[in-house]
């Protein structure tokens, strides 16, 4: 490591702008924005799930609320949704004398909560769609063989209903990660905060952002790579036989 640390010094030394210190900047918020990005897609993954489940309940008082919520979430910008949870949560009476500021005043845990309040809306709606196209043939044959309806939903639906949403629940995961930039304007140290740190500091508009821009391609492209593989695996039975 320390020999690759030199030889990198060694090939920097004639950039003012991309030092190692640079780097670094940009390296850390590499690390926080993959852990913003992946966090909030974990819970928010983990609350849609019984969200989309109960989403379609024939029961209005469990059915609208959650409408309601997605609609909410989904017709709102989520800057708009950053600012009312990271500056909000100050006006909350008391707070400031409970355990919760400790954590709140961070803001990565607003950002978070804002981020994942907004994905699990989203996904909601994609695997309500989902589990709504369930072919009707496939619930008779379980309910034929006596399942009941929390068997049929692990066994049968949910299954199918992930395949489907799998195209779907890649662009969100994508538009997650470009939405990611935007943390940067509640003083979170992301990607983007890095290129504005560099540009402050250099005056160096496009270096800063065209670099931070590749990086952002960059996972792109790793994001697109590993769901076309998870369709190609998942979704093999639905490819017409080769004749």
């Amino acid at each position: 490591m320390e020999a690759l640390m030199t030889w990198l010094e060694a090939q920097l030394a004639d950039n003012s702008i991309f030092t190692l210190q640079t780097l670094g900047f940009y390296g850390e918020g590499l690390v926080t924005t993959v852990q913003l990005v992946a966090l909030s897609l974990i819970i928010g993954l983990l609350l849609a799930v019984p969200l989309a489940i109960a989403r379609g309940s024939k029961h209005r008082w469990v059915s609208l609320p959650i409408f309601l919520y997605c609609y909410v979430f989904r017709g709102t910008p989520l800057l708009v949704q950053l600012y009312l949870i990271y500056y909000g949560v100050v006006f909350v009476d008391g707070i400031q004398e409970t355990w919760l500021w400790v954590i709140l005043e961070k803001p990565f845990v607003p950002a978070l909560i804002a981020f994942t309040l907004n994905t699990a809306a989203y996904t909601t709606e994609i695997f309500r769609g989902a589990i709504k196209s369930t072919d009707r043939g496939e619930i008779e044959a379980a309910r034929a063989y006596g399942m009941s309806r929390g068997l049929m939903l692990r066994r049968i639906v949910l299954p199918s209903a992930f395949r489907r949403a799998l195209p779907a629940y890649g662009n969100e995961v994508i538009f997650m990660l470009h939405a990611s930039a935007i943390a940067s304007v509640v003083t979170i140290m992301d990607l983007t905060g890095a290129a504005r740190y560099v540009y402050a500091r250099f005056y160096a508009p496009f270096d800063a952002f065209l670099f931070v821009a590749a990086i952002y391609l960059c996972l792109t492209f790793a994001i697109l790579y590993l769901f076309r593989y998870l369709e190609k695996r998942l979704l093999a039975h639905l490819k017409p036989a080769s004749g």
